[in-house]
């Protein structure tokens, strides 16, 4: 029933809670099971409505309760606008994604929870954040005034300053991974994605520089100067800096190919066409490095940015080449399609390098391989990691925050796949099986054994609307990292946490 509470209301804009005393609809969330027992709680008249509808609490379902004036409408009375409630069918398995329909389906108006308990209060949150958020779409007609919005009741749910400065930063950074990977390779090229980099530093006060084409060789960066040479835009890696070194150092890298035609060893038209996303690695490490900052976590941070299109053209990377990486081993090129891992070997070799003492953590993130998606699907992250304690709390955490990952194997005997005649050892296995194994492994052989090093190879998108995740860009291990850090690093105040 309406009364008046404490309403917490989010926009359109990217979890956007503020505090103000309206009156509002109860939301009541229902399963197969619980049915009965919720029906039981409302007034007799709703509880007839519902029956009489054959609502039967399946997840997504949603039936609008009338109120007493619908009732008055019937007798040629009143002007039946009330709505006393909504029932909402929910997986239980699933409190991330429970309300994130609700923003998109119900009137405008201020809603409240009947029932949430504290451990599902920060899902609940996010999820009905993420399904605010306007899709690719919806962008340009948003209207904030007439967007629903969320309120919790202080007899139930108090929706304190720490729970909304939690909610609002992961909302709005899932938002901009989203952003980035669906902007097309014609508006985010290599010089755009870095500018990105620049002024996520110039936000944070912290310290930005870049490698750009020639400048690169030198610095330690032939391997992403091979991929990207042939493009229009230069290639060229971007350097972010934050934090007192004294800290535990931190670093984070990911995988910018703003486009991947495949090189000389082109992909197909089918398998081209949603390539502008191949820069996912990099916009999570974006996210992430925000998110990081933001909560002012007390380490000494370094984001690197390989940003490239890898393109055909007089210049392009060939087949048997052979190229100098960053650490002095030299790489023979067993398939230009299998870019991006060079990109990666030289990143982690510098920020190893340049680090002012050994990491305490090295992350990359990328849009890797195809035969993740394969083992794994599109919604299933593959996590390697070198560090059983460290990969052990991130899945924990994967678990505890709804965002999965699974962990492959670095399964050591497949180092022969990548062994060459003529260098130190091929970019690629000539067979296509254990693909994001062996993908894996050529990026392990630059990270030194006792350096604890997390890579996930990651898709980066959605397949098909779902509610709250609409089909394009999407954010995949995110929370879980944001969670890992946040508790390794000490005290980041954060219901993810």
């Amino acid at each position: 029933m309406s009364s008046p509470i404490t309403t917490v209301h989010s926009d359109s804009r990217p979890g956007a809670f503020a505090i103000s005393s309206q009156p509002a609809t109860a939301l009541h969330r229902a399963t197969p099971a619980t049915l009965a027992a919720v029906l039981e709680q409302l007034p007799p008249a709703q509880a007839r409505w519902a029956r009489a509808a054959g609502f039967d609490a399946q997840p997504g379902r949603m039936l609008l309760l009338p109120g007493m004036q619908a009732e008055v409408q019937r007798e040629g009375q009143g002007d039946g606008t009330a709505l006393a409630g909504v029932l909402v069918g929910v997986d239980p398995d699933q409190p991330l994604w429970q309300l994130a329909g609700l923003p998109a389906a119900l009137p405008p108006g201020t809603y409240t929870l009947t029932d949430a308990d504290e451990a599902q209060r920060p899902h609940l949150l996010l999820g009905w954040a993420l399904g605010a958020l306007p899709s690719t779409r919806q962008a340009r007609q948003s209207d904030a005034a007439t967007a629903p919005s969320l309120a919790l009741s202080l007899a139930r749910l108090v929706a304190s300053p720490d729970e909304q400065a939690a909610v609002a930063p992961m909302a709005a950074a899932i938002g901009e991974v989203r952003r980035l990977v669906n902007l097309p390779a014609n508006q985010l090229g290599p010089e755009q994605l870095a500018q990105a980099v620049a002024d996520l530093a110039a936000r944070h006060g912290a310290r930005y520089r870049q490698w750009v084409r020639d400048e690169l060789p030198a610095a330690g960066f032939a391997l992403v100067h091979a991929v990207g040479r042939a493009a229009a835009q230069a290639p060229r890696v971007a350097e972010l800096t934050w934090g007192d070194a004294a800290l535990p150092h931190v670093v984070l890298i990911g995988k910018g190919v703003c486009f991947d035609s495949g090189g000389l060893d082109l992909k197909p038209a089918a398998g081209m066409r949603w390539m502008k996303k191949d820069m996912g690695g990099a916009a999570h490490a974006l996210a992430l490095a925000d998110l990081l900052m933001q909560a002012g976590l007390p380490i000494h941070l370094k984001l690197l940015v390989p940003a490239v299109e890898n393109a055909v053209g007089a210049g392009a990377l060939r087949p048997g080449d052979i190229i100098e990486a960053g650490d002095g081993r030299r790489v023979e090129i067993e398939n230009t399609d299998a870019e991006g891992r060079l990109l990666l070997a030289d990143a982690l070799h510098h920020a190893i390098c340049s680090a002012p003492t050994p990491p305490a953590l090295l992350i990359d993130l990328a849009t890797l391989t195809g035969a993740a998606r394969t083992a794994l699907g599109p919604d299933l992250p593959a996590l390697f990691s070198n560090h059983d304690g460290w990969a052990d709390e991130l899945l924990a955490q994967g678990r505890a925050q709804a965002d999965p990952l699974w962990r492959l194997p670095l399964w050591a005997p497949y180092r022969r796949m990548l062994r060459s005649d003529q260098a130190d050892l091929l970019n690629a296995a000539s067979t296509p099986q254990g693909g994001a194994i062996t993908a894996a492994l050529f990026l392990e052989s630059f990270v030194p054994p006792e350096l604890p090093w997390l890579h996930l190879d990651l898709f980066a998108w959605n397949l098909e609307e779902r509610p709250g995740r609409p089909r394009g860009g999407e954010a995949q291990g995110l929370r879980a990292l944001y969670a890992l850090l946040s508790q390794r690093f000490a005290s980041a105040r954060s219901a993810f946490a």
